[in-house]
Formats: structure tokens, C-alpha cells, sequence
């Protein structure tokens, strides 16, 4: 008797997905956001990813040095300032806009990672993409918006920044068994007022579920993808990010955008992509860049 294997899944396709999927939470996340908050709808996303990621496995407590401890509650802060940001941000402004200024963030810290003057191109193209992405000639600007954008891009390079100092001793889900909690905890300050204000029980179930698509889902993906393709390779393609946050925007929030703006997101990615080709930093095999470095 004669079995058919099934082919495997290309590794690409679980790295879309796990965009996809992080996409799709921010996208489903304005619902809530209308409900108790951004800053609320952060700390329960938060909260709820940090309780399934301890479910899941044991934080390495005994493993942490003293000089680790400043690192770790630091990439705690910075996963809050992140997802606190951003949705403050995709308030004020469409999902592809918000999460094309947010790649600012990584894009600047790859570039002077490099050490190579000439890798600041990639983010000044990728500024150009969010000028078009703007169109600020449309007096349209909204401030506030585009504020808490770079700020989620200030907290994603900070992430990346800190991660160079544990990332060789705690990485993959151990890190996000430390990491997430800790940004519930630091979410908590701003966030628990807005939920209280207006607390209903139905919301933890969905807080839950936004979780599940991000961070949790998508680390397993990431995992998944990553034993079979090339770091740089998955890098290139975690560049194609502001084009799915504008793909989803379009199909869940009904966000249509100009062809300028179209422009300005190629640009945006064609930078990212780029700018990772280039400026790889080659790492261990147990490193996880796409769950570490992009945490939320």
C-alpha cells in the first residue's frame, strides 16, 4: 500500500500569514478601541497575550543576571509604548498610514546599525513614501495621529535596540514569556482607567481572541517559517507589513486610499526591503528576529 506525502507549506506563505494575522488584529482592535480606549483596548490585549504565553511555558527566571534586568523591564516598557502608541494612532488615522510611519522606527535603526552612511537612503525614502502617504499639501494633516505613529516607531527601534543585549540568552518565546507581561503591567497605568470607565465583561473574551492573532498565532508561524528560510529572506519579506496594514484597512475598515498614497506605500516597502537585504545582522539560529524584533 502506497501513502501520498503532502507537501509542506512554503515557508513564505506562514510569514504572510503571521502579517496577515497582525494586521487583522489591529484592523479588528477598532472596534474594541470605540468601546473602552485605545489605551484600555492596549493593556487587554497585553494582558491577555501575557496569561496565554505563561499558560503556554515558564518565564526563565533563574536564568536572568542582574544585568539583565534593566534590558528586560526596558523591552517590557518599550512592547507597551508600541502597542499603546499605535492604536492611539490607528484612532486618528488609516491602519496603512499609521503602520508605514511606525516602520520608521526599525527602518532608521537598521540603517545606523549598518555602519554603512550610505543605508540612510532606505529611510529617507521610506519618509518620502510617508510624505505621499500623508499628503499634507491636502491640509488634512492629523497631528495627533501621525504623533502617536512615530511613537510606536520610537518604541519598535527601542525594542530592537534593547533586544542586541539579552536577544543571545533569552529569545524566541521566552523572551515573550517575560516581555509581555511586563508591558501589561506598564500598559496598566493608562489603560485599566479607560476599561473601568466602562467595563463589560464580553470585552476580556474579545481581548482574548485579538491575542490570539496577535502576538500568539503569529509567533508559532514565524517559528514555523523561520526553520526553513534564510533570515534576510524573512526579513525582506516582513518589508511588505505597511502593505498588508494597508490591504487589511481597505478590506475590514473600508480605508480606501489614493493612488498617491498607493505610491507611498511601495516606496515604504521597497524601502524596508532593501534596507534588510543590506544591513542583515547575522544572528543564531535560536534567535527568532521576527518574534523578537517585532513583538506585537
Amino acid at each position: 500500500m502506497t501513502g501520498t506525502s503532502r507537501e509542506p507549506l512554503p515557508p513564505w506563505t506562514l510569514a504572510v500569514a503571521a502579517m496577515l494575522l497582525i494586521q487583522l488584529s489591529s484592523s479588528l482592535s477598532v472596534g474594541l478601541i470605540e468601546q473602552v480606549g485605545a489605551a484600555g483596548t492596549a493593556w487587554l490585549r497585553l494582558a491577555m497575550g501575557g496569561v496565554i504565553f505563561l499558560l503556554i511555558a515558564r518565564p526563565p527566571l533563574r536564568r536572568i543576571r542582574r544585568q539583565d534586568v534593566l534590558p528586560i523591564l526596558g523591552l517590557g516598557a518599550a512592547s507597551a509604548l508600541m502597542s499603546v502608541a499605535f492604536l492611539s494612532a490607528i484612532e486618528h488615522i488609516p491602519l496603512g498610514t499609521a503602520v508605514a510611519i511606525e516602520f520608521l522606527g526599525p527602518l532608521t535603526v537598521a540603517a545606523l546599525r549598518s555602519g554603512n552612511a550610505r543605508m540612510l537612503t532606505w529611510p529617507g525614502l521610506a519618509l518620502i513614501g510617508v510624505v505621499l502617504l500623508t499628503e499634507p499639501w491636502r491640509g488634512e494633516v492629523n497631528l495627533p495621529g501621525i504623533g502617536f505613529a512615530l511613537l510606536a516607531g520610537v518604541g519598535w527601534g527601542t525594542y530592537i535596540l534593547l533586544t542586541q543585549r539579552v536577544g543571545d540568552r533569552f529569545t524566541g518565546i521566552s523572551a515573550l514569556t517575560m516581555t509581555i507581561p511586563i508591558a501589561a503591567v506598564v500598559a496598566a497605568f493608562v489603560g485599566v482607567p479607560q476599561v473601568v470607565a466602562d467595563f463589560d465583561w464580553r470585552v476580556l473574551v474579545l481581548a482574548a481572541g485579538l491575542a490570539l492573532l496577535a502576538p500568539v498565532v503569529p509567533f508559532g508561524l514565524e517559528m514555523l517559517a523561520l526553520r526553513r528560510m534564510t533570515q534576510t529572506a524573512f526579513g525582506t519579506l516582513m518589508a511588505l507589513e505597511p502593505a498588508f496594514g494597508l490591504l487589511l484597512g481597505l478590506v475590514v475598515l473600508h480605508q480606501i486610499p489614493s493612488l498617491v498614497q498607493g505610491v507611498g506605500i511601495v516606496l515604504v516597502v521597497v524601502a524596508g526591503a532593501a534596507a534588510q537585504r543590506r544591513g542583515t545582522r547575522q544572528t543564531g539560529l535560536g534567535s527568532l528576529p521576527g518574534a523578537l524584533e517585532r513583538p506585537l
